[in-house]
């Protein structure tokens, strides 16, 4: 969604209202796969995150939109390049890789709502099991995502339109919940997993040159 709705909405529309979608699906998500939450894995990095967020929303609030939307770009695509490139990661055993991703994700939540790339790469190098893999990071988008949202809140950035523009999603967040759960099953998850991270450098390059 941060893709493409600061192109259609802008910016200080698009970046609280994704904070609003994100918690509302990630609420149901977390629901689902609950049982295979690692709850001590995932406080290091969502304590670490929680000082980064008002970083990031700081920026959101005093840094000129062109260069804000430039740096959502790399972000998104510097992610879609190393998923695409299967890049072999070592494993890390130290904690303080934890707190680091978690104080990196925190900065990019609060700034663009885009907390997943740093926990999704140390979750790589932890070698989560896939199951695991899924809660430990739903855990984590919630516990961001509803900080993110408060920051906003605090930050003002909640306007009437952003509240109408939320509305408007919840039809669309239930259809698409039900559609998602009910594709799975037929989906090959690697194909689509790729068509998903072109698309993603392709809008990341037109945010960036855009």
């Amino acid at each position: 969604a941060m893709a493409f709705l600061p192109g259609i909405v802008g910016i200080q529309i698009a970046t609280p209202l994704v904070a609003l979608v994100s918690l509302t699906i990630e609420v149901f998500l977390l629901l689902r796969y609950r049982a295979e939450v690692d709850i001590q894995a995932v406080l290091p990095i969502a304590d670490a995150a929680l000082g980064g967020i008002p970083v990031g929303i700081w920026a959101f609030d005093g840094v000129d939109e062109c260069y804000f939307l430039i740096g959502l770009g790399i972000v998104i695509t510097g992610y879609a390049l190393y998923a695409l490139l299967n890049i072999k990661l070592p494993e890390l055993a130290s904690p303080v890789w934890a707190y680091a991703a978690g104080l990196l994700a925190g900065v990019l939540g609060g700034a663009f709502n885009t907390s997943g790339p740093p926990v999704i790469i140390y979750g790589n190098c932890k070698r989560w099991p896939p199951l695991e893999f899924k809660g430990n990071l739903l855990c984590f988008f919630i516990i961001s995502s509803l900080f993110v949202a408060l920051g906003h809140a605090v930050g003002r950035n909640f306007t009437q339109t952003v509240w109408e523009y939320f509305l408007w999603t919840l039809p669309a967040i239930g259809v698409g919940y039900v559609a998602g759960t009910y594709l799975d099953r037929y989906l090959n998850p690697k194909m689509f997993r790729k068509v998903v991270l072109v698309l993603l450098v392709l809008l990341g390059v037109r945010l960036i040159f855009g």
